[in-house]
């Protein structure tokens, strides 16, 4: 992550992967950081014993699964997940591309 102090930073170019999977911070924001998620396939369920998560859908939407429903994030909509809460983000259709929000250094466990 290169952004210095008043850097722009290109979406269109922080997403632009051919990956089925892409996920890298692209600005920090006190103790926390903002990423790029750009994806093809559902990511595997997981949660942050010690952050909050804030997804933020850019382009294509996303669904959020948790234990017992799901939730339908599109473009232009915000959904914060609690930390410690089991959850699994997929594309809604081909493609993804979200802002998550969460503190710098957060720590992920998979779910076994």
């Amino acid at each position: 992550m290169e952004n210095s102090s008043c850097e722009v930073i290109s979406l269109s170019a922080e997403s632009a992967t051919a990956q089925s999977y892409d996920n890298h911070p692209i600005a920090q924001v006190n103790d926390h950081e903002i990423r790029v998620s750009v994806m093809t396939e559902a990511y595997h369920w997981h949660r942050h014993p010690d952050s909050d998560e804030s997804f933020l859908a850019v382009e294509g939407g996303l669904f959020i699964d948790f234990d017992d429903r799901a939730v339908q994030l599109l473009p232009g909509q915000l959904i914060t997940v609690r930390r410690g809460v089991w959850h699994r983000t997929r594309p809604i259709g081909e493609r993804s591309v979200n802002l998550t929000f969460e503190r710098a250094g957060a720590r992920s466990e998979a779910r076994g």
